[in-house]
């Protein structure tokens, strides 16, 4: 299907894939990417470049314009992944722990070259946003022969950092940035506090019946990593209350923020994007801060195990959950001999106070991966690509083209 809205032109494709690459005569799964290019353009042959959403569990943008895009489209045409599981890809399942193993980082790089040759793309460049990058480390680990160049936003990952190792220095940022949250709405610390407690005395039913605990209030803080997160969690807090009850409002924007409603993959996948040889064993409960019990306190991108008994969306995939976090057999998804030979060239921005994706693993990596340059700002949040997509992407084309 073509169709044309202001600023571009979107095809949308359907590819058919192995739900295991190294089995193609086994179960098949849909994969579905919406092309989109400039209108005036949609007839030349322009340079493709593939855009990888964060996640893990992403679909990919759904745009009312050029909006982030708008810089890329003036000299390329840009494939929009719903990778495995997500969007208008064959959906996720409640299925055994077998079957997601197939929905890592080295599956959804074997799926973007079966859809690049599928294309009759002999080489194409990426955009990896947040675990774009993570997917990015990955294909130039498996099939750097498809890449012309590589650009990354806020997403390069530990090459051999464990789920502890990540945790371990996102706790402390996720207690800065809630620092910085009461320093900008200092009212907010009361309201909090008062909202923690009523949940820590009453039971409190979502709108979809899953009752509000305040382990699952403190969820909030996840969005506290974005430009918008502040301001997305205060006007929440603005209404909270409906005389001595909580507000329709408020009920219905954390069920919302806070439920993975269409977004499982992000939940269950989380941790074994870090396993690689050693099971992860819920890694973020067991280095949980006693002080993040506390009212009043947030938490941020992590999965617990109580997740997959609250969370209505969750509950049907708790035995993979469990299953994947046992699991010590989870092979690597980075190569670091070949990344050290790299000769693709890669851009990226790092973001010096990325409370998501730790600054110091991001540079380590960048300095063990061959023909990288890096862009260190503190001007943006991990939602930068998307607040200032135009500003991003001409420095990192820049970038690339030794123009900066």
């Amino acid at each position: 299907m073509r169709v044309t809205m202001p600023g571009l032109t979107a095809v949308d494709h359907e590819f058919t894939v192995p739900l295991d690459h190294d089995d193609p005569g086994g179960p098949t799964i849909q994969v579905f990417a919406r092309e989109i290019v400039d209108p005036p353009k949609a007839g030349d042959d322009l340079p493709w470049a593939v855009f990888l959403q964060g996640g893990p569990g992403g679909k990919s943008p759904r745009l009312y314009g050029k909006a982030h895009f708008r810089y890329i489209l003036k000299t390329h045409r840009v494939l929009l992944l719903d990778q495995r599981g997500t969007g208008r890809s064959t959906p996720a399942q409640p299925n055994g722990a077998g079957y997601y193993r197939h929905f890592r980082a080295d599956s959804i790089v074997r799926d973007c070259e079966h859809i690049r040759k599928a294309l009759g793309v002999d080489q194409w460049e990426t955009w990896g946003q947040s675990y774009g990058g993570f997917l990015t480390m990955t294909y130039l680990s498996l099939a750097p022969e498809g890449l012309k160049a590589c650009h990354i936003t806020g997403g390069l990952p530990g090459l051999t950092a464990t789920a502890d190792d990540v945790y371990a220095r996102t706790y402390p940022r996720v207690v800065e940035k809630t620092a910085a949250y009461y320093r900008r709405y200092p009212e907010d610390a009361a309201l909090a506090e008062r909202v923690a407690h009523h949940l820590l005395a009453n039971e409190v039913v979502l709108p979809d019946g899953d009752v509000l605990t305040h382990r699952r209030f403190q969820m909030l803080g996840m969005q506290f990593g974005m430009s918008d997160g502040f301001e997305s969690v205060h006007w929440l807090l603005d209404e909270a209350w409906a005389g001595d009850r909580l507000s329709d409002t408020f009920l219905y924007g954390v069920m919302a923020a806070t439920g993975f409603i269409g977004a499982p993959l992000y939940a269950l996948m989380h941790e074994p994007t870090y396993a690689q040889g050693a099971a992860t064993d819920w890694s973020a409960e067991r280095l949980r801060p006693k002080e993040l019990d506390e009212p009043g306190t947030f938490t941020g991108e992590m999965t617990y195990p109580w997740m997959f008994d609250e969370i209505r969306a969750l509950r049907p995939y708790r035995e993979a959950a469990y299953a994947l976090a046992a699991d010590a057999t989870l092979g690597p998804l980075y190569d670091p001999d070949r990344l050290a030979d790299n000769q693709v060239p890669v851009a990226a921005v790092v973001y010096h106070d990325d409370m998501y994706v730790d600054a110091q693993l991001s540079l380590e990596t960048a300095a063990r991966v061959g023909n990288v340059r890096t862009w260190v700002t503190n001007e943006y949040e991990h939602n930068g690509f998307r607040a200032d997509g135009e500003k991003i992407s001409a420095r990192l084309m820049d970038m690339i083209s030794g123009q900066a």
